[in-house]
């Protein structure tokens, strides 16, 4: 419980004070003596003015209506999951995956091109890996997305297991010729603190290169999830281009907490093998679909996702439900016959994964329109329950901007109430449309409650199954909603004044 909800409910449990009590009036006045009235209740808070809601309040009803009957996204993922399947960058499967949703937008009606973009090209391989002493033991494990390959024969050595970079400086002189293994533990999620991935993800990114620093011969990670049934998880990992480079594998968390025990009684050694190569780049493309605007078609407002996904499963929490989710908002909305003041434009990114060459190349390739983009909203959190909206304005953006703007979005996101998805916070913005915040534009992040997210996140489990469709038809009406006012307001989302 917060402080603040302490002490309500130490309020709402209390007995109001005693009012003094009046001498009784004179018995010859007593019979026309008026009462004292009682203490008046103070006036409670003012709601905050809600200009953008109370305007769009029946259009916003409708677009809400509609998404909740419709199952069209849910369709789509379908389609995308069970008939291309898992698409990383430079793969035959992203190429089709491409194909597909420029047929599936124009289907609908919308305004569709590609825009292309060169991306890495990297191939996993063969991989195993084991323990060979103090006993014999398979171990699950994934290549971290990246990875170069061991030696012919793979390389065995002796375990040193790690919990922080404090923990790493400090076993320096046993990390010469071993295997690090950095046994991080990804806390719980809860509501008010999220998933904790950030507190985690820097070791699967940076533990390769600072372990080889110090001698490493290979780095073993603890998957970045808080629960498993022994599923490895995958991700991106960066070599630091002047240190060497050394394999990197993910393992489970039961496997970690394993070697975790077994280190602590005496010496344990692994067998690790991958076969992990950087191919040259490949060519690859930004999918665009577009409503053009009926007043100002020139200004723009972003709804995007990444098309591409790691090697594993199917993509369909990362980051197919956000593809599908923006595809059918902008379907919904010609469907109902709503075309704003300017311009929705779908971005489905290639490349978020192990690259974001797909983000970088739109904001390269839009440089000069940049300054008439309203808005750049990105989906990459899972089909989970909508609860609003992450706000990130411009760089330059003052306190008392960034303040309005927030006050804007919560305006907007009252309309969400009746799918409970009416918050509106400042936080940092998601990958792909990173590099256009950079240059100045508002950045949106569907806010949602993700709270199994990275139970499937980068793993063979991130399969269609795994998804609700009233779940995903609410995103898709968060994501609706949110694009139709920001793109019809008299007045842009992101002005100073």
């Amino acid at each position: 419980m917060t402080r603040a909800a302490l002490l309500a409910s130490l309020i709402a449990c209390s007995s109001p004070p005693r009012a003094p009590v009046a001498a009784p009036p004179p018995p010859s006045a007593a019979a026309d003596a008026t009462p004292p009235a009682p203490d008046a209740a103070p006036a409670p808070d003012a709601a905050p003015p809600t200009p953008i809601a109370d305007a769009y309040r029946d259009v916003a009803a409708r677009i809400v209506a509609a998404t909740r009957t419709d199952r069209g996204a849910y369709t789509k993922l379908a389609e995308l999951t069970d008939h291309v399947g898992h698409r990383l960058s430079g793969s035959p499967e992203l190429d089709r995956a491409i194909a597909w949703a420029s047929a599936a937008m124009a289907k609908d009606g919308h305004d569709v091109r590609t825009e292309k973009v060169m991306v890495p090209h990297w191939v996993r391989g063969a991989e195993s890996a084991a323990i060979v002493a103090p006993i014999a033991r398979p171990l699950v494990g994934l290549g971290l997305g990246g990875t170069i390959a061991t030696p012919k024969g793979g390389i065995t050595a002796p375990v040193v297991v790690v919990t922080t970079w404090e923990d790493l400086a400090a076993k320096k002189d046993k990390v010469k010729g071993a295997i690090v293994l950095y046994d991080v533990a990804m806390p719980p999620y809860d509501d008010a603190t999220g998933t904790h991935y950030g507190d985690v993800v820097p070791f699967r990114w940076a533990g390769p290169s600072q372990a080889a620093k110090l001698g490493a011969v290979a780095v073993l990670m603890r998957s970045v999830t808080a629960r498993s049934l022994r599923s490895p998880h995958t991700g991106a990992m960066g070599y630091d281009p002047a240190l060497p480079k050394i394999p990197a594998m993910a393992v489970t968390v039961e496997d970690a907490m394993l070697l975790h025990r077994l280190a602590d009684a005496g010496e344990v050694k692994v067998k690790l093998v991958t076969s992990g190569k950087m191919l040259p780049d490949a060519p690859s493309a930004n999918v665009i679909g577009e409503l053009r605007g009926r007043e100002l078609p020139d200004e723009v407002v972003v709804i995007g996702a990444h098309l591409d996904s790691w090697d594993v499963g199917q993509g369909a929490h990362d980051d197919g439900a956000g593809v599908v989710s923006v595809m059918q908002a902008l379907t919904t909305l010609r469907a109902l016959g709503l075309t704003p003041r300017r311009t929705i434009r779908v971005v489905l990114f290639t490349n978020e994964e192990n690259g974001g060459r797909g983000g970088k190349g739109y904001a390269a390739a839009h440089a000069d329109e940049l300054g008439k983009h309203v808005a750049g909203l990105e989906m990459d959190m899972g089909a989970y329950p909508p609860r609003g909206f992450h706000v990130t304005p411009a760089p330059t953006a003052s306190d008392e901007v960034k303040a309005r703007i927030v006050a804007r979005m919560a305006d907007l996101s009252s309309l969400l109430a009746s799918i409970g998805a009416t918050r509106a916070t400042l936080e940092g913005p998601d990958a792909d449309v990173t590099p256009i915040n950079e240059k100045g534009v508002l950045a949106i992040g569907l806010d949602v409650r993700g709270s199994t997210y990275f139970d499937y996140h980068h793993t063979e489990a991130d399969t269609f199954d795994k998804i609700d469709p009233a779940i995903l038809a609410d995103d898709v009406a968060a994501i609706a909603v949110f694009a139709y006012v920001a793109a019809d307001l008299p007045t842009r989302l992101d002005a100073a004044e």
